[in-house]
C-alpha cells in the first residue's frame, strides 16, 4: 500500500494540513501584526487544505475497495 501513488498523495495532503495547522498555531499564539494582518487567510487555508484531505482520502477508500 505504501508504493500506491494515491496513498502517498494522500499523505503529502494530511501533511500540509498538519503544517498550515502549525502555522496558524504559532501565529495565534504569538499575536502581533502577523495573527492581525493573516489569521483569517492562514484558517481558510487550512479549511480548503482539509477539505482536499478528506476529498482523497474518501477516493482513496473508493479506489481500494474496486480491487
Amino acid at each position: 500500500m505504501s508504493n500506491d501513488p494515491l496513498f502517498i498523495v494522500v499523505g503529502l495532503a494530511c501533511a500540509l494540513v498538519l503544517v498550515i495547522l502549525l502555522v496558524g498555531i504559532g501565529g495565534f499564539a504569538k499575536g502581533g501584526g502577523f495573527n492581525r494582518r493573516h489569521a483569517n487567510r492562514v484558517m481558510r487555508y487550512r479549511i480548503a487544505a482539509q477539505a482536499l484531505a478528506v476529498t482523497l482520502i474518501v477516493v482513496f477508500v473508493v479506489v481500494r475497495r474496486m480491487h
